[in-house]
C-alpha cells in the first residue's frame, strides 16, 4: 500500500535531528546558557540504547501482531477511502491512542514506572527526546493494537508512527519560542516545555505528540506562562540508566511486600503513581 520504508524515513530523518542537536548546542554555546551537561547527556544514551535494543527485540513481533489482527479488521478503511485520506487518519489516530497510552503512563502507577525515565532529566533539550524507556515498547502494544483492529494498514502505521515519533523530537528544545497559530492545534515546544515541567500548574498536562487538540478537548492542556522547572517533583538524583530504570519498580514490588490482601496489592500495582503502602494500612 505504501512505497515508504522505515529505512527512508530514518535515512531522511536522522541527519536532520542531528543537525537540530548542533544548532542547539551551538545556540546554547553562543547565548551561554548550558542546555547539555555531560552527565545528562550519557544517561540520555543509555536509555536510549536499552529503548534501541528492545525496539529491535520486538519490532517484528509487533509488526506482525498487527498483521494478524488486521485479519479481523472491524472495518475496510483501505477500500472505503483514498490513499492520501488513509494516511491522514492514521497519523490523527496514531496520535490519539498515544494520548491515551500517554495520560494513562502518567496516571497508572507500573505505567509511569517504565515512563518516568523520560521525564527523569532536569534538562529539556532536543537530545532529552531520546532519553526513552526501556520497556517503553512493550507497555505500547496493548494500545496501538487497537489500530489494525479498526482497519488500519500496518504497514501504513508502521511508518506513520516513525514519522510521528520523529516529531516528537522537536518538541524538546528551549531554543523555539511560541510558534503562533500553529500553537493552536499543533503539540509545539512550548506546549511540550510544560509536559516536562514540575511546577505545580504544569504537572500532568499536555500529552499530544503530533496535536495539541486531545488535551484541549478533554481538560489536560496548560499554556506555558511562567519559566518551567524541568525534572521530577522528586528528581532521581542519578545518571546511572539502569537505577533510573528499575526504581519505580522496585518501590512498587517493596509496597506490595507490605500489602495486606490481593486488592490492596492490586492498587498498589494499578492505581496512581502516588500510591503508596504506608497511606493504605
Amino acid at each position: 500500500m505504501t512505497d515508504i520504508t522505515y529505512n527512508q524515513v530514518y535515512a531522511v530523518g536522522v541527519p536532520i535531528v542531528l543537525f537540530m542537536i548542533l544548532v542547539e548546542v551551538l545556540a546554547s554555546s553562543w547565548d551561554k546558557k548550558s542546555y547539555y551537561k555531560k552527565g545528562d547527556t550519557l544517561c540520555t544514551i543509555g536509555l536510549l540504547l536499552g529503548n534501541i535494543a528492545m525496539v529491535y527485540a520486538f519490532k517484528g513481533l509487533t509488526l506482525a501482531l498487527h498483521f494478524y489482527i488486521f485479519q479481523f479488521k472491524l472495518f475496510d478503511i483501505s477500500q472505503s477511502m483514498p490513499l492520501w485520506a488513509n494516511w491522514m487518519l492514521t497519523f490523527v489516530l496514531i496520535d490519539f491512542v498515544f494520548y491515551i497510552y500517554h495520560r494513562m503512563s502518567h496516571r497508572v502507577r507500573f505505567l509511569w514506572a517504565i515512563h518516568m525515565s523520560h521525564h527523569s532529566s532536569e534538562e529539556m533539550n532536543f537530545a532529552v527526546s531520546f532519553r526513552q524507556a526501556w520497556f517503553g515498547p512493550i507497555s505500547k502494544i496493548p494500545f496501538f493494537i487497537m489500530l489494525p483492529l479498526i482497519g488500519l494498514d500496518p504497514t501504513i502505521i508502521a511508518v506513520a508512527g516513525v514519522i510521528s515519533t520523529l516529531w516528537g523530537i522537536v518538541g524538546h528544545t528551549q531554543i523555539i519560542d511560541k510558534l503562533g497559530p500553529l500553537e493552536w492545534i499543533f503539540n509545539t515546544p512550548s506546549h511540550h516545555r510544560v509536559h516536562h515541567g514540575s511546577n505545580e500548574q504544569y504537572i500532568d498536562k499536555n500529552y499530544g505528540n503530533l496535536l495539541i487538540i486531545w488535551d484541549k478537548m478533554f481538560g489536560t492542556f496548560e499554556p506555558e506562562k511562567e519559566p518551567v522547572t524541568y525534572g521530577l517533583v522528586k528528581n532521581v538524583n542519578t545518571f546511572n540508566p539502569v537505577t533510573i530504570t528499575f526504581m519505580g519498580w522496585k518501590a512498587i514490588m517493596d509496597d506490595i511486600k507490605q500489602s495486606k490482601s490481593i486488592s490492596q496489592a492490586l492498587h498498589l500495582f494499578f492505581g496512581p503513581p502516588n500510591t503508596r503502602s504506608k497511606e493504605m494500612f
